[in-house]
């Protein structure tokens, strides 16, 4: 018995589901067009800033931490050593934003995305069984996936409220 996940296998089966959380439906688990981009394709920055009730954070704040969190699991990935990260400041300071901090935000996002995703499809090898040799890499995708899923989720519910 093999006790370790082919890198062929993960690409073939984990990154299709980067591109349907992010990037468009593949029809894994999401309706088609409610990918996160796609999502925020159609929010504007007025709907972005509103936060969804008295105590909860605009759609503009879930998108900064959602970036966020994802250059966190990188640096984690790439460094391999544990960093104290200051996980309020996004929720405490991002509210409104103007048309151009939307589409900037917005575009940070993609590009932190794309340059994970990359990293991921450009991986050679990897041995989950050796701490040093990929187990970030492979949980640290699978953590992005699911907190990701995860707010994309908090933002589609968003809208009922605030869009």
């Amino acid at each position: 018995m093999v006790d370790s996940i082919s890198l062929q296998r993960f690409k073939s089966e984990v990154l299709p589901i980067f591109v349907e959380t992010f990037e468009q439906v593949q029809g894994m688990y999401l309706d088609r067009g409610t990918s996160l981009f796609e999502t925020l394709d159609t929010i504007s920055a007025e709907v972005a800033s509103r936060p969804v009730g008295a105590n909860c954070a605009s759609i503009a704040a879930q998108v900064e931490h959602v970036r966020f969190y994802l250059e966190v699991i990188e640096r984690l990935m790439v460094e391999k050593v544990q960093f104290k990260a200051d996980w309020k400041d996004i929720w405490e300071n991002v509210h409104e934003v103007t048309p151009e901090e939307w589409e900037t935000s917005k575009s940070n996002l993609r590009e932190t995305y794309q340059r994970i995703t990359n990293r991921l499809q450009d991986l050679e090898t990897w041995d989950v069984a050796d701490e040093n040799e990929g187990e970030n890499d492979f949980a640290g995708a699978l953590a992005m996936l699911v907190h990701t899923a995860y707010h994309l989720g908090e933002i589609r519910q968003a809208l009922c409220t605030v869009g």
